[in-house]
């Protein structure tokens, strides 16, 4: 049911006169060439008087306007000028030569005719002068409208496009029906809400679970993004808004989504700025138009952000965006009816598993998935094979979850060995602590900017995690530089991103989780991000005493980590020598390889991964 874009008439007009004008043209080129072409001779008025009286003259002369027009017998057309003669009719008669008069057209037809084709040209170039001057005017306010995409009613996409997000589906149902048959809510009293705001971390699907709903329901779909309202110049983005909705009422019943609202809907902030910003115009005016919605008009609007913490309370208050749909991760299941869909218009081996790829991608969203199946695609032509098999899938996971090799990168041996002792003790101490996730694979290949990664694979997805399972991952993500000193007596630089994540983590235990036992159960929010102006004028509730327990605290916990991996490396030694052994010899070893290694000891496969 999308309405395509008309020809606007001024469009069409112009074409035809320019048509027209060329038409004429031609016309008047063609004559002007015919008359050219008759080469007529100029004879004198004696000289011709003396060829009609030799009897020269053939055919049938044309007097017209003062001229004689005629042929001689050898062919030679002429023309003269015989002006007012009284006599010339009598000597044509006496010599018994043919002759026909045409009366003399009016002065000012005659004039006209001459000068039609100048008109017309003049005309024309004021007419391309005066489109020319229309359209600059128009591009300028321009500015002012809004141009939301409008999705092609052939590719219509529905729920059946959209796997997974169970629950955000069902919420969304109920908005298809309304818009399907808004009588059978009012008839109750019921109120369809006025506004929908989807919420989840990015490549979740916001913005196709939008699009389906329009689909399914068969309304016109009105789609901005949040930045695509502010320009540079003052008052635009509150004039789309008013043409956005101004659009939607024309095309009611209609969906108004609006992605990254977060762009436009931020908190407004009557300090630095004053509040006279032209964001915050444009929010008042979005403000205004949500309120001047009825429910009988038939338009819902629709929003997606991964940021509903900096929105403007306004905005997200009952009576504008009355339901907020949350769209989550997909867990296992949901990972595989995703790649399902991504891959049902791929050839693939019989030996696929979509279940085995959906098990080692958890934490991943849609958007991955999708990355995910389109790079074993490519993979598996690129090796011009008719099938994608289980091994392009393979590749392409890691490709995405780990980054891409870098096999040109030159290491020498001496790094390269540093390297597999940093990689080997963070296997081993994760495959020797409790309540950890197994170990998938551990390589010495660089990759994206890690020189090597020890891969983890959750075997299920979790949601909740204890105190332990943190304590451990401490001493997992600091085995690496713990074994660097025990074997090299050295710390190296390769440590960067293991550090930066062990200290945010403890940070989180101490500040946030209230996990430790000197400072209790108390949350200190003291490091969230710092929101425009909001955050500089905010009191600090902390005292300087308690600053420094808390980095006391984190510090202790830190520290105990790396007691832990430490007494685990050295207790194992023979173990991680042989590691790195197998690792210098093949660069890689999955998870079989390593159980192998170690004897059997440790059991499991998670995405998350320590980079050195």
């Amino acid at each position: 049911m999308e309405k395509k874009p008309e020809l606007p008439k001024e469009s069409f007009l112009r074409g035809i006169i320019v048509w027209l004008f060329l038409g004429i043209l031609l016309f008047m080129v063609i004559k002007t060439a015919s008359i050219v072409s008759e080469n007529r001779k100029n004879l004198n008025y004696s000289d011709f008087i003396e060829e009609v009286e030799n009897g020269n003259v053939s055919g049938t002369l044309l007097i017209k306007r003062g001229y004689v027009y005629g042929s001689l017998k050898d062919g030679t057309k002429f023309q003269t000028y015989s002006g007012e003669d009284p006599e010339l009719l009598s000597i044509l008669r006496e010599n018994k030569v043919s002759f026909k008069v045409e009366p003399a057209s009016d002065l000012w037809a005659g004039l006209f005719i001459n000068l039609l084709p100048v008109l017309l040209i003049v005309a024309f170039f004021l007419f391309l002068i005066n489109k020319q001057a229309t359209s600059e005017s128009n591009r300028v306010f321009s500015f002012t409208r809004s141009r939301p995409t409008m999705p092609d009613s052939r590719n219509r996409i529905t729920f059946a496009d959209v796997a997974g997000s169970k629950e955000a589906k069902e919420e969304l149902k109920e908005i298809i029906e309304f818009l399907k048959d808004p009588k059978r809510f009012q008839r109750l009293g019921g109120k369809i809400p006025k506004g929908v705001l989807l919420i989840g971390p990015p490549g979740t699907g916001k913005t196709l679970l939008a699009k389906a709903v329009a689909g399914e329901a068969g309304v016109p779909f009105l789609g901005m993004s949040g930045s695509d309202f502010v320009e540079m110049f003052v008052g635009v983005g509150a004039a789309r808004v008013r043409d956005l909705f101004r659009q939607a009422k024309r095309l009611a019943p209609s969906i108004v989504f609006i992605d990254e609202i977060d762009a436009v809907g931020r908190q407004r902030f009557a300090g630095l700025g004053g509040g006279h910003d032209e964001r915050e115009q444009t929010l008042n005016q979005l403000l205004v138009e949500m309120d001047g919605l009825v429910s009988d008009q038939g338009i819902i609007v629709m929003a997606a952000t991964n940021r509903p913490d900096v929105l403007d309370p306004a905005l997200t208050r009952p009576g504008r965006f009355d339901r907020t749909v949350v769209v989550s991760l997909p867990d296992i299941k949901e990972r595989e009816a995703i790649l399902r869909v991504h891959t049902r218009n791929k050839p693939l081996a019989p030996s696929v598993d979509l279940s085995v790829i959906a098990r080692g991608t958890p934490g991943l969203s849609g958007a991955d998935l999708a990355n995910i199946a389109n790079e074993a695609a490519l993979l598996a032509a690129r090796k011009n094979k008719n099938q994608i098999d289980m091994e392009d899938f393979e590749a392409a996971k890691d490709k995405v979850l780990m980054g891409v090799e870098r096999k040109s990168l030159v290491i020498s041996e001496e790094e390269k060995k540093i390297i597999a002792y940093h990689e080997a003790g963070h296997t081993l101490v994760q495959l020797s602590l409790p309540e950890l996730h197994p170990v998938h694979k551990v390589t010495i290949i660089p990759h994206g900017r890690a020189l090597g990664i020890t891969h983890i694979l959750p075997e299920k997805d979790k949601f909740i995690e204890s105190d332990t399972y943190f304590r451990n991952t401490l001493a997992s993500l600091l085995a690496g530089r713990v074994t660097e000193k025990i074997v090299f007596g050295k710390m190296f630089t390769g440590s960067e991103n293991d550090l930066k994540m062990a200290t945010e983590i403890a940070r989180k235990m101490v500040c946030e989780w209230g996990m430790s036992e000197k400072l209790g159960p108390v949350s200190f929010r003291e490091h969230e991000a710092v929101f425009l102006g909001r955050d500089l004028i905010q009191q600090r509730t902390l005292s300087e005493q308690t600053n420094r327990e808390i980095d006391n605290e984190i510090k202790s916990i830190l520290e105990q980590a790396a007691q832990v991996a430490e007494q685990i490396i050295m207790k194992n030694r023979d173990k991680l020598d042989l590691l790195v052994k197998q690792l210098l010899e093949h660069e890689t070893l999955t998870s079989e390889q390593i159980h192998k290694i170690l004897g059997g000891n440790g059991e499991q496969e998670s995405g998350e991964q320590s980079g050195n």
